[in-house]
């Protein structure tokens, strides 16, 4: 897909992956459309150019204005990222349940209702895509954060639906699988301390710039599933191929971090 003067909408666009995305997809050419609940730090991210629609994408009316607000300025949208998500370190067993149902709304719920408000505009057209942001958590569930991998593989299901439901509409959809990411992710989160992985997951820690790029390359030739890094899909095949050890090995490392606080 050639993103150039492609109508392309960011959610979660004020920091971390959907911001590093702005500035690759402005960098090719996009007309962009972003949303997050910092105006100010949209309208740093997005510069003079990008529409940018503040609030809470919890909120069906945040979610309505962003399409219509960028229908009513490009008349029409070529490209959804649902990047925007929230996490929760809690085990499954415990969980607060009213955290768990929000962090639900914002997972997946919200990006479900942005990709059925923006579907019917992309059938009219004949072509789009849509990019749901996962995780290398929706491959493989992380015990330190069960909850937040039931959401993302969930997500990951949905799109490869999508993509069996709408290619002959000319729309596509792809999955992202970030692994870790240096962002602001972890000051985010609704409930929990997240554990420390150092020499685990962050020894693979990658930039919001890098993902950004290889979801930007990912769209440019039409896949259906980027995981990055690239190395992420080792760790998924072992994870296929010997369930039991690596069941094994993540339960272990929980434990450590459990045994740690």
């Amino acid at each position: 897909m050639q993103i150039d003067n492609k109508v392309v909408v960011i959610t979660g666009a004020s920091e971390g992956i959907g911001a590093a995305c702005a500035s690759a997809f402005a960098s090719r050419g996009a007309l962009l459309s972003l949303t997050a609940r910092s105006q100010h730090r949209l309208e740093e991210v997005g510069g003079k150019d990008a529409l940018v629609t503040p609030g809470d994408l919890r909120e069906e009316s945040t979610r309505a204005a962003l399409v219509e607000r960028t229908l009513a300025r490009y008349g029409r949208i070529d490209i959804l990222i649902n990047n925007a998500g929230v996490g929760l370190y809690q085990p499954a067993h415990g969980a607060d349940l009213a955290s768990v149902r929000a962090m639900f709304e914002l997972n997946i719920f919200a990006p479900l209702d942005l990709i059925q408000k923006v579907v019917p505009h992309m059938k009219k057209s004949g072509s789009g895509a849509i990019v749901n942001v996962s995780s290398i958590g929706g491959k493989i569930t992380l015990p330190w954060f069960t909850l937040y991998s039931a959401t993302k593989y969930a997500l990951g299901s949905i799109t490869d639906g999508l993509r069996m439901e709408l290619r002959r509409e000319g729309i596509h959809a792809m999955t992202v699988c970030p692994g870790y990411v240096k962002t602001g992710f972890q000051r985010h989160v609704l409930a929990g301390r997240p554990p420390d992985l150092s020499g685990l997951g962050r020894k693979w820690a990658i930039s919001p710039r890098q993902c950004a790029e290889d979801i930007a390359r990912g769209l440019e030739r039409n896949a259906r599933t980027v995981v990055s890094p690239k190395s992420g899909w080792l760790l998924i095949a072992l994870g296929r191929m010997f369930p039991a050890t690596f069941d094994s090995r993540l339960e272990k490392i929980y434990w450590e971090q459990q045994a740690n606080r």
